[in-house]
């Protein structure tokens, strides 16, 4: 694991690994990446029946350790059904508080990826949430870590990285989910061994 406590110049690094990642991305991912959120916002709107933020609620409660299809997938699943199914009981639970009128901001982990994942889908152009998965973390430190535990509950290496997109962000141009969910198009479909897949948003 990185170190929860990191000195200048590693923080230079990781910044410098963002910014060089965004730079390898294509035309296309930069667009696909650009709209991630706004797309995934839209279906937060369409699946929850017009309520941006119940629907952001739902999809991020559902979406630990789940691809974004199956996320998608179990989120509409719930609306349709009026009850979350098909996920561990504390997603289950969160979401079902969402879908009964909860705030969301209440029932997830507001400082950690969960609860940004919702304020990202909530409102794209938010200039503050950066999603740290473990596709962001890798990008930072320069490593795939695999099945490997990156640490990412820790508060303090969680904003560590966190504060390096945002740094990057600042040198691009760019507000900081952006430039995560463009380096993480980058980043995933440089590891598609099929070398014209590409990751779209499921709707």
């Amino acid at each position: 694991m990185i170190p929860v406590k990191s000195t200048a110049e590693q923080r230079t690094a990781y910044t410098r690994a963002i910014t060089e990642k965004w730079n390898t991305a294509t035309p296309d991912q930069k667009r696909r990446g650009r709209d991630w959120y706004a797309k995934a916002h839209q279906l937060a709107v369409e699946i929850s029946g017009g309520d941006a933020k119940k629907g952001a609620g739902v999809l991020a409660a559902l979406s630990a350790n789940k691809s974004w299809t199956e996320n998608c997938r179990l989120a509409r699943k719930a609306f349709s059904e009026g009850f979350a199914s098909g996920h561990v009981r504390d997603a289950l639970t969160k979401a079902d508080r969402i879908m009964a009128g909860a705030d969301p901001s209440e029932v997830l982990p507001m400082q950690l990826k969960t609860g940004y994942f919702y304020l990202c889908i909530a409102d794209p152009e938010n200039a503050d949430p950066v999603v740290i998965d473990r596709h962001a973390h890798d990008i930072a430190v320069r490593k795939v870590y695999g099945q490997s535990d990156r640490g990412l509950g820790a508060l303090g290496r969680y904003n560590l990285l966190a504060d390096c997109y945002r740094a990057a962000a600042q040198k691009i141009g760019e507000i900081p989910s952006k430039v995560q969910a463009v380096t993480w198009v980058a980043h995933i479909e440089r590891e598609v061994t099929q070398p014209h897949s590409r990751i779209q948003l499921e709707t």
